[in-house]
């Protein structure tokens, strides 16, 4: 399973992880807070220096993933609009969002030409010519998806709103406070989705890189990014096993887990295997 919190253009980096099925568990494998490091931890390299942007190399991600997975990746699933005909506006799909989830305020950002625009089509295609179709339905039988991170983590938190936890938006979420207060807030928050995700994925804590006391904003985003990408994967995992839904039409569909039942609520023990 890869997941992929893709930015929207190629000057921005975008945030990568790969999480592994062994003996009916998922395990987190590798994460990355950019293509050029996850490709550097398939040829077992530390890449040094701030994430960069870049446009994506399919061809290279998949081998990469091939690589440290042991087997051919199933599913990805790709935080980006992505559909079969090229994005101008709004989709459907996009609209699907809103109505179903723009309660927990958690409808999507409106695509253009422009954003992501030919990098959404070049990557939705680079993935359709390695064998890994747009699946709009039938995601177990494996290909490529849209997931969309917000509404996934009100899912697995249980909780009746979009979570506070984008660096950008923060004086939005938490208005009048100092910034070091801000801070400390945004990063409790971040703590706690690793903690949720961590009843999904085995090995979370071993390959994401703790948050420094006092990060830089470099360091601070990287961190967020991966998060989103694990977010991502988690995603694909519920879509891969019939547990999510796809809202969209034959065109483009972004897909959400289903709401967790009770007794596969995060923390209890039969959440906790993934």
């Amino acid at each position: 399973m890869l997941g992929i919190d893709a930015a929207w253009t190629a000057t921005r980096p975008s945030g990568v992880a790969l999480a592994v099925r062994q003996a009916g568990r998922w395990t987190l494998r590798a994460v990355a807070p950019s293509y050029a490091h996850f490709l550097a931890l398939a040829h077992g390299e530390t890449l040094d220096g701030a994430p960069t942007g870049a446009v994506p190399d399919v061809p290279a991600l998949l081998d990469a993933a091939q690589r440290l997975a042991g087997a051919p990746v199933g599913l990805v699933a790709i935080d980006m609009p992505l559909a079969l005909t090229p994005i101008t506006a709004r989709r459907p799909s996009d609209n699907a969002i809103a109505r179903a989830f723009g309660a927990w305020h958690c409808a999507t950002h409106s695509p253009s030409a422009e954003r992501p625009g030919a990098l959404s089509d070049r990557l939705r295609a680079g993935f359709a010519a390695a064998g890994y179709p747009l699946r709009m339905q039938d995601a177990p039988a494996g290909g490529l998806i849209e997931v969309y991170p917000h509404p996934a983590l009100v899912r697995l938190a249980g909780g009746a709103r979009r979570l506070p936890y984008k660096a950008g938006n923060s004086a939005k979420y938490w208005p009048g406070e100092p910034l070091a207060v801000r801070r400390g807030l945004l990063h409790a928050e971040w703590r706690r989705i690793a903690a949720l995700l961590a009843t999904r994925f085995d090995g979370l804590a071993d390959r994401l890189p703790p948050l420094a006391d006092r990060p830089s904003g470099i360091d601070a985003k990287a961190h967020e990014d991966m998060l989103d990408a694990i977010v991502c994967a988690w995603v694909g995992v519920t879509a891969l096993d019939g547990q999510a839904e796809a809202y969209g039409d034959d065109d483009s569909a972004i897909w959400v887990p289903r709401a967790l039942s009770p007794c596969d609520s995060p923390g209890t023990a039969a959440g906790a295997a993934g």
